[in-house]
């Protein structure tokens, strides 16, 4: 599952101040720190699904920020967890494998939440990464108070310290992705980061992933709305194709996108139809807007739901759906 950051050739230098940074970030943090949401809100627009359920994102997405004086690529990963399942250990390793090859990382600490385990965990790994610059992002800013977030602040300060030694984190920000209060300090404080470097990407660009991926993924974030806890993780989607219906008018263009949506069991493909196939028919209905934003073009929607039975612990199925 490993999906190595390719870096792109430098575009040509001409137009571009001498000082100009650009470069790759990772935000990493326990599930549901606040990750995916953060990316959405630095970008400006969605480029990684977000869902009160933990462990919702599988892949990693790259979200672009254009500024006149930085380029700052942000790749969103899974929530590094203790694994217990091969799934989980191949998510695991895809953040290893990531945060190897960008410039910096975002550790991402909610602030209405006590450093716990899961927390001291990840700072031991990224203590394990040589030089590589960690910003401490306190997230979620907006859901405690004044006296609340400093004490949180001073205890993540406190963990940089205790993790990585006398000099600590790189810099720690309070943020709130949803309350826009301080987006643009953490954009700040990341671009500082960065090397000196033309820009990567062009301008304009607002992620890299390709389209199936980004299909796939708005499908399963309506799917995990308002669902049970057993389903987010046994939950796969795979789009099939995506092409255009043939004899429609230049200016009446449909793409057909057929999607498969995996789960392990029969309770399970029960929940996500609902009576009637309703549910279903929701998520289609949902999930299609979101497509049609991101494709710029109409979609008709075909869903079908089938049992993979503990494809999270079997290697064939694993690859198979794209892990």
């Amino acid at each position: 599952m490993s999906r190595n950051i390719k870096k792109p050739e430098l575009l040509p230098t001409g137009g571009w101040p001498e000082d100009f940074r650009a470069g790759f970030t990772s935000f990493v943090g326990r599930p549901n720190a606040g990750k995916s949401t953060l990316t959405n809100a630095l970008v400006g627009q969605k480029v990684a699904i977000t869902s009160a359920k933990p462990q919702t994102t599988r892949h990693t997405i790259r979200g672009i920020v254009h500024r006149e004086d930085a380029q700052l690529i942000l790749v969103d990963t899974p929530g590094l967890h203790r694994p217990r399942t091969l799934l989980g250990q191949r998510l695991n390793d895809l953040v290893a494998d990531t945060l190897s090859e960008v410039d910096a990382i975002g550790f991402c600490l909610p602030a209405n939440e006590k450093i716990g385990p899961g927390d001291r965990y990840i700072a031991a790994q990224l203590a394990q990464l040589q030089k590589k610059p960690i910003v401490a992002i306190v997230t979620k800013a907006d859901t405690v108070d004044r006296a609340a977030l400093m004490a949180q602040l001073l205890a993540v300060t406190a963990l940089g310290v205790e993790t990585l030694g006398e000099g600590g984190w790189a810099a720690v920000v309070p943020v709130s992705a949803t309350g826009d209060f301080q987006v643009s300090e953490v954009a700040d404080v990341l671009v500082a980061q960065l090397p000196l470097s033309p820009p990567l990407y062009p301008d304009g660009e607002l992620t890299d992933e390709p389209e199936a991926i980004m299909v796939a993924e708005l499908i399963r974030e309506a799917a995990l709305e308002g669902v049970r806890d057993e389903l987010p993780h046994s939950l796969a989607v795979v789009v099939e194709e995506i092409v255009a219906r043939e004899g429609r008018p230049e200016d009446k263009q449909l793409l057909d996108v057929r999607v498969n949506l995996y789960v392990e069991r029969s309770s399970q493909k029960a929940i996500i139809i609902g009576k009637g196939g309703a549910r279903l028919r929701d998520v289609g209905t949902r999930s299609r807007k979101a497509i049609e934003a991101l494709l710029g073009t109409r979609v008709y929607l075909d869903l079908h739901v089938k049992i993979a039975k503990e494809w999270q612990r079997d290697p064939k199925q694993l690859g198979k759906l794209g892990f």
